[in-house]
């Protein structure tokens, strides 16, 4: 059973090894418990009978926010888990008057575009040379929910 909920100090230490599965670049446990202490910051958790799957990272200023981070864990891929997440973080975003979602995607990866013009993001351009390891240009997305 998928439940998705603010994720707790204990739970950063998983974060961090799914973020090390997932992805070249990935955060720090430091820095995971640097954002968790942030007052504009959340973090939530997606579990499946206890196990995390999944998570996000959002942080947020007066009416805009932005996507750190949403990943599932590559075994829970492909079964809405990332779906169910974006749709608590419209929850929250529309509980605390955010208008905008934010984002930026790596240019090559076409499945997590994909997911984001299914849930309404529109490209606002290229923020060329963003990442690194490898070198890759930023795909820029935004969403207004009002």
């Amino acid at each position: 059973m998928l439940e998705i909920k603010n994720a707790e100090n204990a739970e950063l230490a998983e974060i961090a090894a799914l973020e090390k599965e997932i992805f070249s670049d990935a955060w720090s446990l430091k820095s995971l418990e640097e954002t968790y202490e942030q007052k504009n910051a959340e973090i939530f958790a997606a579990k499946d009978q206890e196990k995390l799957i999944g998570y996000v990272i959002f942080y947020y200023v007066l009416d805009e926010g932005e996507i750190a981070r949403i990943a599932t864990a590559p075994a829970f891929r492909r079964c809405g888990t990332a779906t169910e997440m974006f749709r608590v973080l419209v929850d929250f975003c529309l509980e605390h008057q955010i208008e905008k979602i934010m984002l930026e995607v790596r240019d090559s990866n076409e499945s997590a575009r994909r997911f984001y013009r299914k849930c309404g993001f529109t490209e606002d351009g290229i923020r060329k040379n963003y990442y690194e390891n490898p070198k890759e240009d930023a795909v820029l997305l935004s969403k207004n929910l009002h």
